[in-house]
């Protein structure tokens, strides 16, 4: 379905940063910052809209995921394992350790649900080798873990690329990626188990229009997905249609999020990874745009 003819608006550069592969973004509404990191140059980022400040804490080893705890810490899914951490102390408290052989392997997404539990998946990175978003090296689909109780347990979702986690306003449906099949699957979701069924289809892309990175889902219930390689942020309805797309200045969005104080504003990371910066000189940064349309607040992951 083409997309609509809403007037585009305007899309502005917020931090001009020149981040390998920008990822993750979540924000603090007892901050009213955003988290974001760079997976490459490991560090977890703070970027203030106030005051334009954007500080950095690098992490000892590729990073792939944050998310906001109840306690204030930082859940972070890095390549050695999950752990708590204290920006204010550079205190670090592991939590469990990964599902996969760490030489191999790391955490690509992660993202909490409405009962707080933290729903992460991997991709197959060799350590030593780079990360290249559809990445060549990708091999057999890894399963969908959850931490919830101090451990890790497995899902029935999986994908070589795991990407693409968000869940519906009411909690009943969950969006999950796979950006080596270029599919993204909605699943029945049962809030109080954490349990999915009826997995289908809820989008899928050619090579040309793009592989389905990091998404949202705004207060209307639309899923909001960057397309890395295709230059844009696409809005679908919940049946899977094309409603409206974003493009931005830079070809490798990763990732969005909304943010504000009125949750009006939506937050995209992207990536400098293969990019030369003749080509693109604000490949890298953060972006952002006023949509029209709001988010909801972050989930926040149930450690206290």
């Amino acid at each position: 379905m083409p997309a609509s003819s809403k007037r585009a608006p305007e899309v502005e550069p917020a931090v001009l940063a020149r981040a390998r592969t920008g990822e993750s973004p979540v924000w603090s509404e007892g901050e009213l910052a955003l988290y974001w990191i760079d997976i490459e140059q490991p560090a977890v980022h703070r970027f203030a809209p106030e005051t334009g400040a954007d500080e950095w804490w690098e992490t000892p080893c590729a990073i792939g995921a944050v998310a906001l705890c109840r306690s204030g810490r930082i859940l972070a899914a890095l390549r050695t394992g999950l752990a708590r951490i204290d920006l204010a102390r550079g205190d670090y408290a592991p939590i469990c350790a990964p599902p996969y052989n760490p030489l191999r392997h790391r955490f690509n997404e992660g993202k909490c649900d409405a009962r707080g539990r933290f729903w992460v998946g991997t991709k197959h990175e060799p350590l030593g080798t780079s990360h290249g978003g559809e990445a060549g090296f990708a091999d057999a689909a890894q399963p969908l873990q959850v931490l919830e109780n101090g451990r890790l347990t497995e899902r029935q979702a999986s994908a070589a690329i795991a990407n693409g986690l968000a869940w519906s306003p009411d909690s009943r449906i969950m969006y999950f990626a796979d950006s080596q099949a270029r599919t993204v699957w909605a699943f029945d979701f049962d809030p109080d188990k954490g349990k999915l069924s009826s997995r289908r289809v809820f989008a899928h892309f050619s090579a040309a229009e793009g592989t389905p990175d990091g998404a949202a889902v705004d207060a209307e219930g639309f899923y909001w997905c960057a397309l890395y390689g295709g230059g844009r942020v696409v809005r679908l309805s919940p049946d899977g249609d094309l409603d409206r797309e974003i493009r931005l200045p830079v070809s490798q969005p990763t990732m969005c999020a909304f943010g504000d104080a009125d949750y009006g504003t939506l937050y995209v990371t992207t990536a400098a990874h293969g990019v030369a910066i003749e080509q693109e000189p604000l490949a890298g940064a953060l972006f952002r745009v006023r949509p029209g349309v709001k988010g909801l607040p972050a989930s926040l992951f149930a450690d206290e």
